[in-house]
């Protein structure tokens, strides 16, 4: 069955919100065309799978300041919690993900290091997380300490790891399958020269991330099977230089159903679709940063597995709200 694109909650858009809007839609000075939104007449009879994903949080264990410039009060990790947790309360099949830069940007990360969001994102159950840049500032030795506290997975494609704690800790993919759906997720950190120190980063491989993105889908979507193919990306929105971003690696991929982005802090006030070389939708989301929003997916497929549709919006995260 064919797969439809997003469905996507939209309401009125403010002068500073249409701006935001703006900037994230004109990439590489087109204007993104968004594809018509087509629902099913019905979704009885169909198969429910809810995505939760989060990106960039930086360490941002307590709420910002009321006094913050963009995002007063917003995130904090106990208001996360008590979401997921909301949303776990449904009774659909859920899965909770996390695109990169989980650490450095608060004194917790100085003090603890990384333990904090880890246990607590373990608390949450978090399905899976990929590895940002800023996973590195504490060294390997650091990396592997703080993975230690963590109970759910880590996945990365293109990097690769020699040091023997994370090595045995890292997938280069993994498959997961939830009441007869089969999912595949694989992940992409952006390119380490010039941003993370050599030190660090120590003799970690490095691997081009659209090429690694073409081998992994292939994999997961032909030889594994899965009915959803997910990217956890920690490449940015947008291409920058040499560095790819997703809006690009969508379009020139196949076989991908989702891109969890991070890395740019974009604001995605709602997830964006493009087509890719197939002519088939990939929706890509991106959350700001410091866990100010979550975006939920909510993916429909017949009871053969096969992805029709996907209810997508994202979440303001702050104190009391409904």
């Amino acid at each position: 069955m064919h797969k439809l694109p997003i469905q996507k909650k939209t309401g009125g858009l403010d002068m500073s919100s249409r701006r935001d809007f703006l900037k994230t839609m004109a990439v590489g000075g087109i204007m993104l065309a968004l594809p018509k939104i087509v629902r099913p007449s019905s979704l009885s009879g169909l198969k429910r799978l809810v995505i939760l994903h989060s990106n960039d949080t930086h360490s941002q264990i307590e709420p910002l300041p009321k006094t913050h410039h963009r995002f007063p009060g917003m995130g904090g990790y106990a208001v996360r919690s008590e979401f997921i947790k909301k949303v776990r309360a449904e009774g659909y099949p859920l899965m909770v993900f996390d695109s990169g830069d989980i650490f450095q940007g608060t004194p917790y990360y100085n003090m603890y290091k990384g333990e904090v969001e880890m246990r607590l994102m373990s608390e949450m159950g978090y399905t899976a997380a990929t590895i940002g840049n800023h996973e590195f500032d504490g060294g390997l030795e650091g990396l592997a300490s703080a993975m230690k506290q963590a109970n759910f997975d880590f996945i990365s494609s293109n990097y690769h790891f020699n040091y023997p704690e994370i090595k045995n800790r890292v997938k280069e993919y993994k498959v997961y399958e939830l009441e007869g759906v089969k999912i595949g997720v694989f992940g992409l950190g952006v390119k380490p020269y010039g941003l993370i120190g050599s030190i660090p980063f120590g003799n970690t491989g490095y691997s081009d991330p659209v090429e690694k993105a073409a081998e992994m889908a292939y994999v997961l979507k032909n030889e594994k099977k899965c009915d959803i193919v997910v990217c956890l990306s920690h490449l940015g929105f947008k291409t920058s230089g040499d560095l790819i971003g997703d809006f690009e690696l969508a379009k020139q991929s196949k076989n991908i159903d989702l891109i969890l982005g991070g890395h740019s802090h974009t604001l995605l006030k709602n997830p964006v679709t493009i087509y890719n070389s197939d002519k088939q939708g990939v929706l890509i989301t991106q959350n700001a940063y410091a866990g100010v929003r979550m975006t939920r997916l909510d993916c429909f497929l017949t009871k053969s597995g096969s992805l029709v549709f996907v209810d997508a919006h994202t979440t303001k995260i702050f104190k009391n709200q409904a």
